[in-house]
């Protein structure tokens, strides 16, 4: 499917894959995942998610325009 750096350090992807009827993003770097029947769906929970672990997302983290997955 395809990774995208939430910032511009390298350390901090988001790892976004198709299983079965679900789409799955998981955060590589604090192994936190969730999933969304859309591509949309998923990186918006899983920037719920990381807000909720503490982690600051930046305010584009949802923008799929910017997103170089398919």
């Amino acid at each position: 499917m395809g990774t995208r750096s939430r910032r511009e350090s390298a350390d901090e992807t988001v790892m976004l894959t198709h299983k079965g009827e679900w789409y799955v993003a998981t955060d590589e770097t604090t192994g936190i995942a969730s999933q969304g029947e859309t591509k949309a769906a998923a990186l918006e929970n899983i920037a719920e998610s990381l807000e909720f672990h503490g982690r600051p997302v930046p305010a584009d983290a949802g923008n799929l325009e910017s997103s170089s997955a398919p």
